[in-house]
C-alpha cells in the first residue's frame, strides 16, 4: 500500500497534519497578555468607577474612605457604603491640594488607629534593557520562530522535498543508476568523443587494474564543441555505461543575487557527490561560473567566489573514489587557466559537428524510432553537410509530421529531402502570391547560380532549384551538394563560389535588364568569403601571409575584429572589392555566353516551379559541355 505524504514526513522526522504553527500562535498570544499585563497593571480585581475630586473629598469626610493610592495624574481610592456591606474601588482625578496628606492622616476612619491608610505611587520609566527586550528582541524571536514553523509545515506537506529557507542546497538533479537509461548506443557520430569517455567507464567497473599499475582515475573531462553536437547527451550515456549516479547541472545555477551562496550550491554539490560515490558530476554551460577572473576592481564577486570554490573543490576531493566531473562549454577560450590545467580538468574532449559517415550513423539512430521504407542515407547525409546532431533529429522528426500529413504510414526518403530544406530554409509558402514579373525574375536569377555552379570545375555539383516561396524569406533557392565532406578549401574553389553567389544578381543584369533585392543574402555571404580570404586566410597578393582578422567564439557563429590600422582596414576594403568585383564579371561574362540555355531553363523551371540537378544538366548538355574557365 502506498504511503501517504503525512505517513513519509512523519518516517523522515518531519512534523506532519495540516502545517499550520498553532503552538506559535499560542505562544504569540500568551507572550502578548504578558507584555500587556506588564505594561497595563490592573489595580485590584474589582471594576474601577470614575468619580470627581469632591465626591473623593466628601467621602474621606464622612470616614467612608478605606484606603488611598495617589499616582501622579490620579488617584485611586476603596471606599464603602454607609451600611459597611460592599466596597467600591474609585478613581479621580489629581489636584494639587496641599492639605490632602493632613486631611487623610486626622480624619476620622474605621481603623482602629483613626487614620486612612494611604500610599503614593510615582510611574517609573523601564530600563532602556527592558525595553529592548520587550519591543525589539522579543518581537524578533517569535517572527523566526513562527518563519521556521511554517517552513517545516511547508516542507511536511511537500512530501520532505520542500526546498524553503534551504539557501545552500545546490539545487542538482540527481539520477539514480537506474534511471539512466542512455548508453554509447545512443550517441553516433561522435566515435573519438566515445572512445576518450570509454576509458572513464572502465576505471569506474574495474578500478583495481589501473590502481595496480598506480594509474588515477581522470578527474574532469571538458566538453567542447558546437552546440547540437550531443555533449549533454554523451555525459548521461556515460553514467549509464558505468551504472552509477549522475548529477546535473547548469553553471547558470550556482549564479545568485547574494555574494557568497553559489559557493554553497559548490560545497554542497561536491559533498552529495562525495557520499554517493563513485558518481558523475555533470555541469553544463560551465562558462556561466568558469569565466577568465578579472584584473580590474569591480568585477562578479560572486561569480568570482564560486569558481574559486569550485577550484578548491576540485584540488581537495580524492580521485580514487570515483567521482568524475563532466563539463559542457560552446565557449572554451573564454575559460579562466586555473580551471583547464591538469589536476582539474584533465582531457578536452572536442565535439565536433559530424562527418559523412557520422551523419548516416546519426540517422540510422533516429530512424530506428520512426517507421520508414528504404532510405537513401548517403544521399540524405550528403545534403545535411554541416548540419549538428540535433539537427538531424530534428530533420527525422520533421519527415516523420510530413508522411502523417500525406497519409502514408512510413517515411521516404522524399519527406526526408523535403525536412531538410524546412529546416534550412523554412516551409514552404503555397498561398504567397507573386506577379508573373517577379516570378520570371526569380526563375532567371536561380538558373543564373545553377548556370555559373555547372560551368565550373571547382564548384559542387547542383542538386536542386526551386522558385517556390519558403518561410525564411527565400523566393527560391538552388541547391549544391558535395559528393564528399570537404575540410579543407583552396582559393580556386572559394573563388568559384563567390562566382556562383554572383550568378544570381549576373542573370537579372543580362536577361531582364534590371537589378533586386533578391540578390541581399548573396551579397552578405559573398562579402564574408572574400573578406575571410584576405583577413584570414592569406589568399591575396597584398598582405600574403598576414593575419588582420581575429575570430572569437567560433562554436557560436564567430565573431570578428580587425587587428589591424585603420589605413590597412581601408585597403583591405579595395581588395575585398576587386575580388567580389572580379567574380561578378565572370558570371556575367558566362551567362551572356550561355543565354539559349538560360531561357530554356527558365522556362522550364516556370512550368515546374521546382527541378532536379539532373533535369537542369540535361538542358545544360543539349546546348554546351560543361568546362573549366
Amino acid at each position: 500500500m502506498d504511503k501517504t505524504d503525512g505517513q513519509k514526513g512523519r518516517e523522515q522526522g518531519q512534523p506532519s497534519g495540516p502545517g499550520f504553527p498553532y503552538w506559535g500562535l499560542l505562544l504569540g498570544i500568551v507572550t502578548a497578555l504578558m507584555i500587556n499585563g506588564l505594561i497595563f497593571p490592573r489595580v485590584g480585581g474589582n471594576r474601577i468607577v470614575p468619580t470627581d475630586y469632591g465626591t473623593f473629598i466628601s467621602k474621606v469626610d464622612s470616614g467612608l474612605v478605606k484606603a488611598v493610592v495617589i499616582e501622579d495624574s490620579q488617584i485611586l481610592f476603596r471606599a464603602g457604603t454607609a451600611d459597611g456591606k460592599s466596597d467600591t474601588t474609585y478613581r479621580t482625578g489629581a489636584v494639587n491640594d496641599p492639605r490632602l496628606v493632613e486631611r487623610l492622616a486626622g480624619a476620622e476612619s474605621p481603623n482602629k488607629d483613626g487614620k486612612i491608610l494611604f500610599t503614593s505611587k510615582t510611574k517609573q520609566e523601564n530600563s532602556a534593557l527592558l525595553n529592548f527586550i520587550l519591543w525589539w528582541l522579543l518581537p524578533c524571536v517569535l517572527m523566526i520562530m513562527l518563519w521556521r514553523s511554517a517552513g517545516k509545515s511547508l516542507k511536511a506537506r511537500m512530501g520532505g522535498t520542500g526546498n524553503f529557507m534551504s539557501f545552500g542546497n545546490s539545487g542538482a538533479r540527481i539520477y539514480a543508476e537506474s534511471q539512466i537509461k542512455t548508453t554509447f548506443a545512443d550517441v553516433a557520430g561522435q566515435e573519438e568523443a566515445k572512445d576518450a569517455l570509454m576509458e572513464i567507464v572502465d576505471f569506474l567497473h574495474n578500478p583495481g587494474k589501473y590502481r595496480a599499475i598506480g594509474a588515477t582515475l581522470p578527474k574532469g573531462a571538458l566538453l567542447v564543441g558546437p552546440p547540437g553536437t550531443g555533449k549533454t547527451l554523451i555525459a548521461r550515456a556515460v553514467a549509464g555505461e558505468a551504472n552509477v549516479p549522475f548529477f546535473s547541472i547548469s553553471g547558470s545555477e550556482f549564479v545568485q543575487m547574494f555574494v557568497g551562496m553559489g559557493a554553497a550550491k559548490v560545497r554542497d554539490l561536491f559533498k552529495q557527490a562525495g557520499e554517493k560515490a563513485p558518481c558523475i558530476i555533470f555541469i553544463d554551460e560551465i562558462d556561466a561560473i568558469g569565466k577568465k577572473r578579472e584584473n580590474s576592481i569591480g568585477g562578479n564577486d560572486e561569480r568570482e567566489q564560486t569558481l574559486n570554490q569550485l577550484l578548491t573543490e576540485m584540488d581537495g576531493f580524492d580521485g580514487t573514489k570515483g567521482v568524475v566531473i563532466l563539463a559542457a562549454t560552446n565557449r572554451p577560450e573564454s575559460l579562466d587557466k586555473a580551471l583547464l590545467r591538469p589536476g582539474r580538468f584533465d582531457r578536452r574532449i572536442q565535439m565536433e559537428l559530424p562527418d559523412l559517415e557520422g551523419r548516416k550513423a546519426i540517422l540510422n539512430v533516429h530512424l530506428k524510432k520512426v517507421r520508414h521504407s528504404d532510405i537513401d542515407l548517403d544521399l540524405v547525409a550528403r545534403a545535411t553537410s554541416g548540419s549538428s546532431g540535433a539537427e538531424i533529429a530534428n530533420i527525422v522528426n520533421e519527415a516523420a509530421l510530413r508522411a502523417v500529413r500525406t497519409g502514408r504510414g512510413s517515411v521516404t526518403t522524399e519527406d526526408l529531402e523535403e525536412s531538410v530544406e524546412t529546416v534550412m530554409a523554412g516551409a514552404q509558402r503555397k498561398g504567397k502570391v507573386i506577379s508573373d514579373r517577379e516570378k520570371k525574375i526569380v526563375a532567371y536569377h536561380e538558373i543564373g547560380h545553377a548556370l555559373v555552379a555547372a560551368l565550373q570545375t571547382d564548384s559542387a555539383p547542383v542538386h536542386k532549384i526551386t522558385i517556390v516561396p519558403r518561410t525564411s524569406g527565400a523566393l527560391g533557392y538552388t541547391m549544391q551538394v558535395d559528393s564528399g565532406d570537404q575540410v579543407l578549401m583552396s582559393r580556386a574553389e572559394l573563388l568559384c563560389r563567390l562566382a556562383t553567389l554572383t550568378g544570381g544578381r549576373a542573370a537579372e543584369e543580362v536577361i531582364c535588364g534590371t537589378v533586386t533585392t533578391g540578390a541581399s543574402n548573396d551579397i552578405e555571404q559573398a562579402t564574408r568569403i572574400a573578406r575571410a580570404m584576405v583577413t584570414r586566410y592569406g589568399m591575396s597578393e597584398q598582405y600574403d601571409m598576414m593575419e588582420l582578422e581575429t575570430m572569437d567564439n567560433a562554436y557560436l557563429g564567430g565573431d570578428t575584429s580587425l587587428s589591424c590600422s585603420a589605413e590597412t582596414a581601408a585597403e583591405v576594403d579595395k581588395v575585398v572589392l576587386g575580388m567580389i568585383r572580379e567574380a561578378h564579371e565572370k558570371a556575367r561574362e558566362l551567362i551572356s555566353a550561355n543565354e539559349d540555355v538560360m531561357h530554356e531553363a527558365a522556362s522550364f523551371l516556370l512550368e515546374k516551379e521546382t527541378i532536379t540537378g539532373e533535369e537542369f544538366m540535361n538542358i545544360l548538355h543539349r546546348h554546351c559541355h560543361p568546362q573549366g574557365q
